[in-house]
Formats: C-alpha cells, structure tokens, sequence
C-alpha cells in the first residue's frame, strides 16, 4: 500500500503497459463505437433547439448574423450566449446546407473529440487502460450521449475545456508555459462558447500546476499569470470588439437589459445564475430547491449519478495513497486536476440559485470519466493489497446500488435490468474482496463481471437516450421521446414550424421585407423562420423581456414597410422581472391591425 506514495508516478508508474497491438486497436475501437452512438439516426431529432438553429441558419445567410449570434439574417437581435458554438454550426450550414444534419453532425464529432482528448490525456500520466476506461464512461454518460446529439453550446463548452485539461497536463511534466497558456487559451474559448460557467475548472487546473510543476515558486506563480493573462485575451477580444462596434450597427445583445454583452455575462446569463437575480428571467421558483442532493434528484441523476460515487471512491483512495509523494508526482496532480474539476463544478451546479437545467451536467462527465478510469485501473493492479481491494469492492458496490436506485424511478422500463445489476454487482464486489487469492482466469472473469454491471445502467440508458428524439429548449436524458415540431403555435421554451398554408402566406412577396414577420419570443420566432426560410424578428429575445425593440422602434419599422406579419397574440409567459415593450408592442398590434387565423395563429399583417 505504501508502494503508492513512492516517488516517480505513484498512481501510474507501478502498470505494466498493456501491449501495443492491444490498447491502440481498442482505443480506434471505442472511437468508431461512440461515432455510430452519437451519429446514428441523428436526423430524427429535426431541429433539436429551434433557437440555436435559427441562429445557425441566419449566420449561413450573413456573415454578420454570424459574428454576432442573431437571431436572423436581418440582424435584429442575438441569441443570449456568447457565439462560439454557432461559429461552429453557422460554418456547417454554409457549407452542407441547413438542415438538421449540418448542425447536429458538428455537435456529435465534438463528442469522439471528447472521448479521444480525454483518453490522451489520461494515457499521459495513468496509461492506456485507465484511459480507455476513462473513455467508455465518458462516452457511456446518459448526459454526454444527450448534448452531443444535440445543438445547444455545452458540446463545444467541454471540448475545449477538456482540450485545457490536456494542455495542463502536457504543462505540468516539464513546467512550460506555453501549455500552460494554451490552457488559458482553450478555456478563453471555452467562454465565447458558454460564458462564466467555462471558467469553473479554473480553481482546479490553476491548483495543480501550483502545487505540481516541476519549477521554483516564483516561476509557477509567473506561469499561471500568463496563462491567466492569454485567457483574458482569448476571452476579451470578442467582448472588446462588441463594446467598440458601433450600437446601430450591429444588433442588440439578448438577454440583456441595456444593449450590452458585460451586462450579459455578469448578469442574466452570469452571475445571475449564481445568485438567481436574472432581471428577465422566468422567475426563481422554477429552477429547484438547492443542496448536494440537487445531483441525486430526479431532474439531474439520470443524465450523471450513476458512477459519481464511484468517482469520489476514486478521488478519496488516490488522494490518501499519494498523500506522502513528492510535490511533484504527476499521479496526484492529475488527481487534483480531476477532482477540482468535479467538486467545484459540483457544488456550483447544486448550490447556485439561477436557471439550472439538467443537461448542464455534461460538465461533470469528462472528470467522473477520468476519476473512475485511473481509480478503477489502479486499485485493481493492486487488488493483493486489502485496502485497495476493499475500495475497488465498496466503488463497484456503489455503483451498483444507484443503478438499482435510478432504474427503480422508472419500473416500467426495463424492470429486469436493476435486479440482475444489483445481484450481480454485489456479487461480484464480494468476489473483488479476495481475489488475490483466486486463479488468474478467474480474476479476469471477476473483472469482466464488474465491468459489465457498473457500466450496464449508465450504458443502457444512455443508448436509450441515444435512441430518442430531443427538441426544445431543455431536453433531457433517458428512454423518453422528447417534444416533436408540431404545427401551430410555440412557446416559451418551445417551438414549432408553421403549417403549409401559413408557410406559403410568409413566403408570398417575402423577400421584399426585412423581416417578413415578427413574434414575441425567440422560440416562435425560431419555427416561423426555419419554416419559410426568410427572417423574423423576435420580439422581446429568448423571454420577451428584452428592451428591445422599443415600441416606437417597431412602429419605426412598420411604418417603412419592414415587417410584413406579426403573428400570435403576445406573451406566452409572463417574467418576473425585465422590460414590458413585448407586451407594449403587442397591445398596439392588436388595437392597429385586424386579425386573421391561420394554421391556428393569429395573424395582422402589417403592410
């Protein structure tokens, strides 16, 4: 047991490496596996997140709308991110076309980038199995097969951060800093994508190269600043130019109050989901009661519990074993790096008071995957030892025990699979207790056995979450169909394309508008636009809260002839806080203009 704490690798260095011809055909293996996963069928969910599509269609029309995350073509209002993931989808579309493969393909290839940096980075310093191992759970995760299918910024947001935890790693075998700013820029890049939440693992990658590198204090402190400082620029430019581009020229910031991308990030789409004042926001009361328990609850366990114990198990044992390493050992900084990741953005994501959705949980994948791999390899290559051999049964044992817990949430699917999980899995953590003492074949039986019951719940549900439909505004993981695109009306925090007879009203003489219709919301005004394949404005942004446009602005635009139809008769959902010129907006409509159904919306035409 104390082998663990010698100086080299302690968590590392004691494997033996499997052969060649063995780990690098099983690492192209998982690759091409999590490819047919995470691309298989994928057009069945259509347009996935309606908002962002329509986003991605305006930037295939102008380089602008591009730029900036419009909302449409005709740069009225910004999507309320920042844009880096419709770069992404915005390039694809202009180049395949929109549709729904050239915005969901991006998203999935994202995810074998995932698996592949993840496993690279944890070959570094705990070897091919343990990164193998890291791969399978990461690729098996219910919320990583969820968001990798879908076109929301999360698939981006993780990539990259998972990019800066390579680069770390790279940075803390011989003190360089160029890796380490590297880092700084992927994680930078990481905020144009997702804004603050990129900078959660900031804590844990700056602790480790502070604790780890191999240099003098000073040097790392010196380190770390410009790797802070390379962050702040591939970070700041974007919000530089955006502060220094002239306001009529360019759209307004949504979700903002004041027509401004800080206010953005420090407010409704920042600390405000910290603190929960989100001027604009639908209100606190939908977003759950806080705590450690947030994780274990029904919205959020099914997409990430399932071997979160397990990961902890991992962390707690690798920490207590490399307790007496040298500063420098790369085990136990991989080890903080990880478990940095998990605790802080963990405790973040149960404590925080602002929107939260379930799906935010990939963020915690890629540092269970890791956790798990190198604390499962490990802990078995010293199973002779009865500390170690104990923790590997207790992790298992865990495991198994949520699986039974989760998949007893939903009896009628699959009731079979959380008893035969359970036996199993107890049993085989009773067979781990003493497998020293058993035969050679027999304690690789014992590890296949364990492997394939600690993976089966995460597995099958992420296949069935792989093998649904996901649209909205807030998918979540699990064997359930999710909302399809129906006719009619939209929503909030849902959308839907027009019916054929409204499709053809919007696109007759369509072109001769700047936007051939406006709408409250972003969502209704997403299906119109990807339904007639011409620009609408949306009214109010993402909420209808947004101050924008004034009603004199609109009457501004009517009165030149700019918008064609308002469609649907107002706020669909009332917010607790933000601007009223939605609601001001659609009180004149209705006292201007006369109305006619069709397709079940309500329709004025404004010409």
């Amino acid at each position: 047991m104390t082998a663990l704490a010698e100086p080299e690798t302690e968590i590392a260095s004691k494997a033996p490496t499997p052969p060649r011809d063995w780990h690098r055909p099983a690492f192209f293996a998982l690759l091409a596996l999590t490819a047919v996963l995470y691309l298989w069928d994928l057009s069945a969910s259509g347009w996935a997140n309606a908002f962002y599509s329509a986003a991605s269609q305006a930037g295939a029309e102008s380089w602008k709308a591009w730029f900036f995350g419009s909302s449409d073509a005709a740069n009225a209002i910004t999507v309320d991110k920042t844009p880096a993931a419709l770069w992404v989808t915005g390039l694809s579309a202009r180049l395949f076309g929109v549709n729904s493969l050239s915005m969901l393909v991006p998203q999935a290839l994202m995810g074998v980038g995932s698996v592949a940096l993840l496993y690279a980075t944890v070959k570094r310093v705990s070897g091919p199995t343990a990164a193998l191992l890291a791969g399978v759970v990461l690729a098996l995760t219910p919320a990583a097969a969820l968001m990798f299918r879908f076109n929301n910024p999360d698939a981006l947001l993780v990539l990259l951060l998972v990019a800066g935890a390579y680069c770390v790693t790279r940075a803390l075998e011989k003190a360089s800093p160029r890796w380490l700013a590297l880092a700084g820029v992927a994680v930078g890049f990481g905020f144009l994508a997702k804004m603050l939440q990129a900078f959660l693992v900031l804590p844990a990658f700056g602790l480790a190269y502070l604790i780890a590198a191999p240099a003098t204090l000073g040097k790392r402190v010196l380190h770390l600043t410009g790797a802070l400082a390379a962050l702040i620029v591939s970070a700041g430019w974007y919000l530089l130019v955006v502060a220094l581009w002239p306001v009529n020229d360019r759209p307004y910031i949504g979700g903002s109050q004041d027509n401004s991308l800080t206010e953005l990030v420090l407010g409704y789409n920042g600390l405000g989901r910290i603190t929960g004042d989100e001027t604009g926001s639908v209100g606190p009361s939908s977003w759950g009661t806080t705590g450690w328990s947030r994780l274990f609850g029904d919205e959020m366990a099914g997409g990430i519990a399932w071997l979160l114990p397990a990961a902890l198990v991992a962390l707690g044992a690798g920490l207590w074993f490399t307790r007496r390493a040298r500063r420098t050992d790369p085990g136990r900084a991989s080890l903080v790096l990880w478990g940095g990741w998990l605790l802080v953005t963990a405790a973040t994501f149960s404590y925080m008071s602002g929107i939260i959705h379930p799906y935010y949980t990939i963020a915690l994948a890629p540092a269970i995957a890791a956790l798990v791999g190198i604390g499962a390899a490990q802990l078995w290559r010293r199973r002779d030892d009865v500390l170690s051999s104990a923790l590997l049964a207790s992790g298992v044992a865990l495991t198994v025990l949520m699986t039974y817990l989760l998949l007893a949430r939903q009896p009628d699917w699959l009731p079979w699979l959380g008893p035969v999980v359970l036996f199993g899995g107890l049993a085989a953590a009773a067979l781990i207790l003493f497998s020293g003492q058993l035969p050679l074949v027999t304690q690789r039986g014992v590890a296949v056995l364990a492997l394939v019951v600690t993976l089966a719940g995460t597995g099958a549900y992420t296949v069935a979450t792989a093998a649904s439909t996901h649209t909205g505004a807030i998918p979540s993981a699990g064997p359930s169909t999710g909302r399809g695109l129906r006719g009619g009306p939209g929503g909030l925090l849902g959308t839907s394309l027009p019916g054929e007879s409204l499709t053809a009203l919007l696109k007759k003489d369509g072109d001769g508008y700047t936007w051939v219709a406006a709408t409250v919301g972003s969502n209704n005004a997403a299906g119109f636009q990807l339904g007639s394949g011409l620009p609408v404005m949306a009214v109010g942004g993402f909420n209808g809260t947004d101050a924008y446009p004034t009603l004199a602005q609109f009457q501004e635009y009517v009165r030149n002839g700019q918008i064609h139809f308002f469609l649907g008769e107002g706020m669909s959902m009332p917010a607790n806080s933000g601007s009223d010129v939605a609601q001001q907006i659609s009180d004149w409509v209705a006292a201007s203009f006369s109305a006619t159904t069709v397709d079940g919306v309500t329709v004025y035409d404004l010409s």
